[in-house]
């Protein structure tokens, strides 16, 4: 496969370059997303790097904590060739994820474990997991503040935040990043959010940029997958949903087919497209994904493909999460 290396993009107004495709690494240790073959995790790690992936997704609660292990021993003695991102903003008990929490006075217990697992003495990009809604966001990014002043950490970012706290977070210091669900699959970002981003010179980092595979081809029923993988409970895949949902995703693999590409790589193109600010962070623990995902940066959409794909998926059925994950999201 011929593939050139991926250009860099700036994310906020601070300086932070990451490349135009970052990698989701949650599942290379995690059996959220299919069952985990670490030897081929490590060689996809290794050969994103090859290809000039160097922004890498992780957080806490992955595993918990094994993610961030995984991580850290897999960049040994090749730190400085990374972007490194993670998470925190989830209680924690005896390794099971018991709610939000980003109580300020536990915020830099829990970021001086991510540096010890991370095997490094500084965070390239600390994301607030989710919004608590019983800490007020000022007080969560003045400690977050101080770790930059210490240099712990270099930028600051939320994830699945809402326009209101985007702006409040960002007058107390500048927000370099958003995470949050963005796709063709999902879009709901495009009417507070994504003004409120552009706005104040923040970036967004989409995760499950491919409708959780759907929009690649992974076309399951919810009651396929093991109950321990996220897509098991997903309203999208679960019945009449389902059936919709396979119906409208046949522009992508139409589109895909015309232009000898995949259906994946028609997302991602898509993606790419809505603006330098934006950088995804699809997620695989497989070289031939992995290479796959890049090459979508050489794929052409003409503005009238791009509005086809968009009409076809304007009317995505279900609920992007079930009622009890949803209800952590800030709106």
């Amino acid at each position: 496969m011929n593939i050139t290396l991926l250009p860099q993009r700036l994310l906020g107004t601070q300086g932070l370059s990451v490349s135009a495709l970052g990698l989701g690494c949650m599942g290379m240790s995690d059996d959220a997303y299919g069952q985990v073959d670490h030897a081929e995790a490590v060689a996809t790690l290794r050969r994103a790097l090859e290809l000039g992936v160097n922004f890498l997704d992780t957080a806490e609660v992955y595993g918990p904590y094994r993610n961030e292990d995984f991580l850290g021993q897999a960049l040994r003695g090749r730190r400085q060739e990374v972007v490194l991102a993670t998470k925190f903003g989830f209680r924690i008990e005896d390794g099971t994820v018991t709610g939000v929490s980003s109580d300020p006075r536990q915020i830099r217990k829990v970021v001086e474990g991510s540096l010890k697992r991370l095997n490094t003495d500084y965070i390239d990009l600390l994301y607030q997991h989710r919004i608590d809604p019983e800490v007020p966001v000022e007080d969560v990014i003045g400690v977050m503040a101080d770790l930059v002043k210490e240099g712990k950490v270099l930028y600051l970012g939320l994830s699945e935040a809402g326009a209101s706290n985007i702006r409040r977070a960002h007058a107390v210091h500048p927000i370099s990043a958003l995470q949050s669900e963005y796709s063709l699959w999902e879009r709901n970002l495009e009417i507070d959010v994504l003004p409120v981003l552009r706005e104040l010179g923040i970036g967004l980092v989409p995760f499950a940029p491919l409708g959780r595979g759907f929009l690649s081809g992974n076309m399951k029923r919810a009651e396929e997958y093991p109950e321990s993988d996220f897509r098991h409970l997903d309203p999208r895949l679960q019945g009449e949903n389902f059936d919709r949902n396979l119906q409208a995703a046949q522009a992508v693999h139409k589109l895909a087919q015309e232009k000898q590409a995949t259906g994946g790589q028609i997302a991602l193109a898509w993606l790419m497209r809505q603006g330098e600010d934006i950088v995804a962070i699809p997620g695989t623990k497989r070289r031939s994904y992995l290479e796959e995902n890049v090459a979508a940066s050489k794929v052409q959409l003409t503005s009238e493909e791009m509005l086809e794909l968009e009409q076809a998926l304007s009317q995505v059925a279900g609920q992007r999460y079930s009622p009890e994950r949803m209800a952590m999201v800030d709106r």
